[in-house]
This record gives structure tokens, sequence and C-alpha cells, in this order.
């Protein structure tokens, strides 16, 4: 009884977590690094910190890199 109770529980749990992923990186603006480097003024650089790639500078300033 208690291991269904558990199973269920982390079932439930990776079910929201998985559906919530996707509106979540809907939610944050991005940008491709070509997009970034367009304008010749912003450069990909980067960020140790959050470990992401960030535009830096230019239209796209402190959006994460999508693709390259």
């Amino acid at each position: 009884m208690r291991r269904s109770i558990l199973g269920f529980s982390a079932a439930l749990v990776l079910a929201v977590f998985g559906a919530a992923v996707p509106v979540a990186s809907a939610v944050v603006p991005a940008v491709t690094g070509p997009a970034c480097i367009a304008d010749k003024v912003g450069k990909v650089e980067y960020d140790s910190s959050t470990g992401l790639w960030t535009c830096i500078g230019g239209e796209h300033d402190g959006e994460p890199i999508t693709t390259s």
C-alpha cells in the first residue's frame, strides 16, 4: 500500500514538472547567436554564474542564447 502511494505521488510530481517545462521555456525570452550579433553591437558571452550563453549589448542585451 505504501509503495503504491509513493509511486503515485512520484508520478504526479513528474507529470507536473513535465507540463511546467514548456510553459517556463516559452516565458523566457531567447535569441539565436546570429540574431544577437546581427546589429554588429551585440556579442555572445558565456555567463559562468548562470551557466548560460547570453547576448551582451545591442538590441537583445541580456537575453539568453538558444542556438548558435
